[in-house]
């Protein structure tokens, strides 16, 4: 008798339906259906409050028997896992479920997969291969019992990770579950016990059978959590970072001095925690990992003994980045727009260059999509320094020249029409009648902006082509005026904003 606790999750209807229809097919002589239950990290997050992002079913079916029972199913695996595939589904967490039978495994060659797979009719069975306590719950979401064989629900509420049985033939079985104790504790800001601690100590060589795809994808995973800073300093701590980063373990003791409290790896840890904090996007806690990367290889002793400098870090950070993002195999896209932040990171730590030509040249290299992560990256390394996370004058005063450089331009530029086009529809040969037209445009433009479309401006500027040259020109400078006051309005307005002159 498996004891059971009665407790109401919140579970999706789409959900719903799958695991009733497994249950209301007959398939014994009493009419009683298939044993059905919400299984893993699913119900888990159900128990914590959190969307679970998939949701997997394990039953007593075989995969025949359960593609007979839904319209749509894809099954392309020797694991018995069916994909129930729910079209009409509104979110994309719910349109493909995984339906997999009771099954025990036996033998991990390659550390991934099991080598021999064989179907079972007791949940029993299939609880007992999962990884850990906290993913070896399963509901049934009609009867609303929770069976809970490994005591999940206790580690869950004393946030704590163990694994199911002995770690050592847990991490036996799949390498990468070390990474992946790590990674869920970092995401839901749990700890490991000693036991999976030491494990991961003991065997951490393992990691090497499995492929960099499976390492990157949970290094993401690790580096998005709540708690980034605390899964790399365990990822160092048991002899896993080594394996797949070693170079950022060359920063540690490695200190700066000068402005710096810690050194580069804390200071590294720091900067990315703060990226956490703020939930900024992947490239930008990506670009707090590496900005400083280079700081290892350029470091040199200051002349007056005291100092350390760092010459051209950000240069060979660049390089470096690439290498590093290249070997986990991130995306070309990823690669380019982390390495253009890691080079361009100390452009907001220059007070020289503070000139509004030297922030367009810098938003021109990273791209206007991406002006604000740069600065955003600027803050976490200053936070990552030990500095307040107040931002001083400098930092406002280049927010502000970004905002200045990236408003749309008061100027006859940010008309729908330009000079070659009014001579086109006006016949009008080149001259100062040309320029007067345009920025009678503007003056226009300046008051009513929704008039700045290609037909009415055409349409416009044969109208003002008929007017004398004299009274043209007064136009075009009313135009030129009101460019100057909306210009110096909207300067005052962003400046004001940052409290800066």
């Amino acid at each position: 008798m498996i004891n059971t606790v009665k407790i109401k999750l919140n579970v999706p209807r789409e959900i719903h339906a799958i695991v009733r229809t497994l249950q209301n097919k007959p398939v014994d002589r009493q009419g009683r259906g298939f044993l059905a239950y919400l299984v893993g990290g699913c119900v888990r997050d159900c128990l914590i409050n959190r969307e679970p992002k998939d949701w997997d079913i394990t039953t007593n079916a075989e995969p025949e028997e359960i593609i007979a029972l839904f319209p749509k199913t894809v099954y392309e695996n020797r694991f018995g896992t069916v994909t129930v595939v729910n079209e009409e589904a509104e979110k994309i967490s719910l349109k493909n479920v995984e339906v997999t039978p009771f099954r025990t495994e036996a033998n991990y060659s390659d550390r991934r997969h099991p080598d021999e797979v064989k179907f079972s009719d007791k949940l029993e069975d299939d609880l007992s291969r999962r990884d850990f306590t906290i993913n070896a719950l399963a509901y049934d979401p009609q009867t609303e019992e929770l069976i809970d064989l490994y005591n999940g629900i206790k580690d869950i509420n004393d946030h704590v990770l163990k694994t199911v049985g002995n770690p050592n033939e847990r991490f036996g079985e799949d390498a990468l579950r070390m990474l992946r104790a790590i990674r869920l504790a970092s995401e839901l800001r749990f700890t490991c016990n000693n036991e999976i601690i030491e494990s991961i100590s003991n065997n951490n060589s393992l990691i090497r059978d499995i492929s960099i795809e499976r390492i990157r994808d949970e290094f993401i995973k690790i580096i998005d959590s709540p708690e980034p800073m605390a899964g790399l300093i365990l990822s160092h701590k048991t002899g896993l970072l080594r394996y797949f980063l070693p170079e950022l373990e060359g920063g540690i003791g490695m200190e700066q001095k000068g402005e710096h409290v810690y050194d580069i790896w804390e200071h590294t840890l720091r900067s990315l925690q703060h990226a956490a904090d703020k939930n900024y996007a992947l490239h930008v806690k990506l670009a707090a990992i590496f900005h400083d990367i280079g700081k290892i290889k350029t470091r040199r002793q200051g002349e007056n003994g005291k100092e350390y400098t760092f010459y051209g870090h950000e240069v060979v950070g660049e390089r470096m980045t690439r290498e590093i993002m290249t070997r986990l195999k991130f995306s070309n896209k990823m690669i380019d727009l982390v390495t253009k932040m890691v080079r361009g990171h100390m452009f907001f730590a220059d007070p020289d260059k503070i000139t509004l030509s030297a922030v367009r040249r810098v938003i021109a290299n990273i791209g206007h999509d991406y002006i604000w992560d740069l600065m955003n990256l600027r803050i976490c390394d200053r936070v990552g320094m030990g500095r307040p996370k107040e931002e001083p004058y400098r930092l406002r005063k280049y927010q502000s020249m970004i905002e200045e450089a990236l408003r749309a331009p008061t100027s006859v530029g940010m008309l729908k029409i330009d000079g070659k086009q009014i001579m086109a529809v006006t016949r009008e040969m080149p001259g100062p009648k040309i320029g007067y037209i345009l920025n009678a445009l503007l003056e226009e433009a300046l008051e009513k902006p929704d008039i700045n479309t290609k037909e009415y401006l055409e349409d416009k500027a044969k109208e003002l082509a008929k007017l004398p040259e004299k009274e043209l020109k007064k136009l075009a400078e009313q135009g030129k005026g009101k460019k100057e006051e909306v210009e110096q309005a909207e300067l005052k307005k962003i400046r004001e904003k940052y409290h800066v002159k």
